[in-house]
């Protein structure tokens, strides 16, 4: 994306009541903030950056990982060549990707100092086409690179040994066009398991955390989208949504939801892509998933992407965590540019004092049981 920017597991029947103590919920207490403290001291420095020892490389051999949002292979450099991603992903251990095309790019811009927004309407049909055009374009990746396509939990499971694989995935709702239809189209034709639902664009489905809101959170199209995601199996991702929307997600929903890539902030600037723990809670409550972002400039190296995570399952548990690298989509840079870094950025969160079953569940396994409770067996 060359020009673009940028223990708390609830039952259902208790996130209205959840939701609704959101407001009145509490700073970071004293102690907390000693435990947080302790759980992020510095590594040693003797913990490689570069090449972490074998015990690693046998964790991830182990382990069923999954980054929850990328553009891997150069997805969105339309006409060019596709760059290598099952090399890069067999090398750092890296089982299956979110692999998300971008629904809105023909109506967006992005400007230095500016960020991205919307600059033109759509013409009649054009985003039904780009979409089309856009699937496409992944499944040639997918089979140029001979990942395995995943449509069900065992298709995920196959790529912890016989992977890497990718999980088809939309960056925004803008191809529905406001038509359900079009969503069990994409989930038969393009094999769509992921939808996320809204961009950088205020589309039909509700409201965007980087424009002033006009639908006060979820439309009723995005709606009737939610509970047809729940129907077919298809994980929806509220990445970018306002908060508004999230919590109206949150209560609809009968399956668990994720937050692909997204980093914590105590008060988020006006129209910023961070979040609140409040925020990161509600998408616990369900049972979900938060994508932790490596974003320059608000992640300045390795360790701030070691202790943003940390900070993460503090807020939200570690049953609800993960990584979604947005490769290949942040122009600001990354601190993780490469899945061969992964081995290195899992020795020094085993240094930062996760434990084994820790990092198994941050670097898949609660993503895997997002998937699990979500898609169909067949």
């Amino acid at each position: 994306m060359d020009h673009w920017q940028e223990q708390l597991t609830a039952p259902r029947s208790s996130r209205r009541a959840f939701l609704g103590g959101l407001a009145a919920s509490a700073s970071l207490g004293a102690g907390t903030a000693a435990g947080f403290a302790g759980l992020c001291a510095p590594a040693s420095a003797q913990t490689p950056r570069d090449a972490p020892d074998a015990e690693f490389g046998a964790l991830l051999r182990d382990t069923l990982s999954v980054d929850l949002h990328s553009h891997g292979g150069h997805l969105l450099g339309y006409n060019k060549p596709f760059e290598p991603l099952a090399a890069p992903m067999r090398a750092g251990g890296l089982s299956a990707l979110c692999l998300a095309i971008v629904a809105d790019i023909p109506l967006t811009h992005y400007a230095p100092g500016v960020g991205i927004k919307q600059v033109r309407e759509p013409a009649p049909g054009q985003l039904v086409a780009w979409g089309e055009s856009s699937f496409k374009r992944a499944r040639a990746l997918i089979a140029d690179q001979g990942l395995v396509t995943v449509r069900t939990l065992a298709d995920l499971d196959t790529c912890r040994t016989a992977g890497p694989g990718a999980i088809v995935t939309s960056e925004g709702g803008d191809f529905l066009d406001g038509s359900l239809t079009r969503l069990d189209e994409a989930y038969d034709r393009h094999d769509l398991r992921q939808l996320q639902l809204v961009h950088y664009r205020i589309n039909e489905l509700g409201d965007i955390q980087t424009e002033p809101p006009r639908h006060d959170g979820l439309t009723k199209f995005g709606a009737d989208v939610v509970r047809a995601c729940n129907r077919l199996g298809i994980v929806i991702d509220l990445a970018h949504a306002r908060f508004e929307l999230v919590k109206h997600v949150v209560a609809l929903t009968a399956r668990p939801v994720v937050l692909s890539h997204t980093s914590l902030a105590a008060a988020p600037p006006r129209l910023s892509r961070r979040i609140t723990r409040e925020h990161a809670r509600a998408v616990a409550s369900t049972g979900g998933v938060v994508g932790v972002w490596p974003a320059k400039p608000v992640i300045s190296d390795r360790a701030a992407f070691v202790a943003g995570i940390a900070e993460m399952v503090d807020a939200a548990g570690i049953d609800h965590v993960g990584i979604g690298t947005d490769m290949m989509g942040i122009p600001s840079g990354s601190v993780f540019e490469d899945y061969r870094e992964l081995p290195a950025l899992v020795a020094e969160l085993r240094a930062t004092g996760f434990t084994a079953p820790d990092l198994a569940k941050i670097l898949g396994g609660n993503y895997r049981r997002v998937f699990a409770a979500v898609t169909r067996a067949t």
